[in-house]
């Protein structure tokens, strides 16, 4: 009975902090249905459509930047807090916003939330779960962001349906934010999910390895009970107690230690080469890409919708069998089939191709992304690091990964204007082979290791090296 309690109590503490992912997913998605209401409203240029939609990855990158530090000093639990807040102040900044300028300010508070949350979350998550089970756990914060996307595109979609009923109705504050300036409702609408997060926080408990560093054994030691019950509570609050009195006070300079600088090698490269993928340019403009295809308002926005279905089903198919697959052969593989579907998708483009074919290739390009790429660099950047550094080291690979993801975001409209839309997604997909070759060369297996049987594989990689 305390097993079965201890799961659920589990599940619940890693679908609150997934709550984070939820708003990160929302968030990054919600933006692709205002974004041609924008354009028209504001007359954007292509380039300051591109700094609209990549501002709030600036505030990502502002925020993975201090997360770390912050939740090492003050606790992931804090952090997360903060995060719910700057995503309730963003939603109502975006509704209000009258000028570009306004706009951007409001999406760049957004995105340092997002940076927090996408930092914080997957890492508080690995903190707290079992060794057989972190895989799958840390996985529910990736099927929290496609299910935040899903919705983001099915708010969208209700809100247009509404605005187009009721084009003709009185005027007033209802009107004026779901029909006549329906992006507003859109933007907006995130505060509801946000709001939702700030209350559920409340009922979750600090991160059992921050609290013995912290010296506070006693409430470390409640929380695992409550997980594990007593006794393999009592073993792995040893563990991690042992872990961490061997390591060196945390700093940025111990990642330049001989046996964790290939981890902070993979922190750098592996999420910024996850975002030449090309998924965020998906996410942020998919119903106008299907619109280029020929696919009317509504049905882009149908298509993007199902984009936004199959992103979630497929993530299942990742929590399901990610502690059986392994990390390494996932990552390997997710990389090898996104190539083949963005270079389909890049030729069908430059070639003309049918609808239905490419709305095919893109469901491909999605379950592969979804089922491998996805979650699988979330569940490595959260395993690979020691305690003491573990939120500075996961800020790195955030910041890196939000980085990838601007640079992506924002030279996407450059490339359709000079380019065409065909050509930037063949350069995506031949960016796939350096990536498949990195994680052949550096990316360790992790799959059922202890996060303290993880460190001390960097320890004996460094005498290893040290003897040779």
């Amino acid at each position: 009975m305390m097993m079965t309690k201890g799961k659920r109590y589990l599940t619940g503490i890693c679908a609150t902090a997934g709550m984070g992912g939820f708003l990160f997913g929302f968030d990054t998605a919600v933006i692709s249905g205002a974004v041609n209401f924008l354009r028209v409203q504001f007359r954007l240029s292509p380039a300051l459509e591109g700094w609209i939609m990549s501002s709030a990855l600036v505030g990502c990158v502002a925020g993975a930047a201090v997360a770390g530090l912050l939740s090492d000093r003050y606790g992931r639990r804090k952090v997360l807090f903060a995060s719910a807040l700057l995503f309730i102040m963003s939603a109502l900044g975006c509704m209000v916003a009258g000028t570009p300028a306004v706009l951007v300010v409001a999406r760049i508070v957004g995105g340092v939330g997002v940076g927090f949350a996408a930092m914080v979350a997957p890492m508080f998550i690995a903190e707290l779960a079992p060794a057989k089970l972190r895989g799958r756990l840390v996985s529910i914060y990736q099927l929290a962001i496609t299910l935040g996307i899903l919705c983001s595109y099915l708010s969208n979609a209700l809100l247009l349906q509404y605005a187009a009923a009721h084009i003709g109705a009185a005027s007033g504050p209802v009107h004026y934010f779901l029909v006549a300036e329906v992006w507003r409702g859109m933007l907006g609408s995130n505060v509801l999910p946000a709001l939702l997060f700030f209350l559920l926080l409340f009922l979750v408990p600090e991160s059992p390895r921050w609290l013995v560093q912290q010296g506070r054994e006693r409430v470390a030691y409640e929380v695992l009970r409550r997980i594990n019950g007593e006794v393999q509570a009592a073993g792995e609050l040893q563990e991690i107690t042992m872990a961490l009195s061997e390591e060196r006070e945390g700093n940025f300079r111990q990642l330049l230690a001989p046996g964790l600088r290939t981890a902070l090698v993979i922190g750098l490269a592996l999420p910024f080469l996850s975002q030449l993928t090309g998924i965020t340019t998906v996410m942020y403009y998919a119903p106008a890409i299907f619109e280029k295809a020929g696919f009317q308002s509504g049905s882009a926005m149908g298509s993007a919708s199902v984009i936004g279905f199959f992103n979630m089903i497929f993530t299942f198919v990742a929590i399901w069998k990610i502690d059986a697959w392994g990390r390494k052969p996932m990552l390997i593989w997710g990389f090898a089939g996104l190539s083949v579907a963005l270079l389909t998708i890049g030729l069908l483009f430059y070639g003309g191709g049918d609808q239905h074919f490419l709305l095919g290739a893109f469901i491909f390009y999605i379950a592969v992304f979804a089922a491998t790429i996805g979650p699988g660099v979330w569940v490595i950047i959260a395993e690979i690091y020691p305690t003491r550094v573990r939120g500075r080291a996961m800020s790195i690979a955030t910041l890196s990964l939000f980085l990838g993801s601007t640079f992506v975001t924002q030279t996407y409209p450059l490339l359709r204007e000079s380019l065409g839309i065909g050509v930037a997604f063949v350069l995506y997909g031949l960016a796939m082979a350096p990536a498949i070759a990195f994680v052949g060369k550096l990316v360790p297996e992790t799959k059922g290791r202890t996060l303290e049987d993880i460190e001390r594989h960097w320890t004996v990689e460094e005498k290893n090296k040290n003897l040779n």
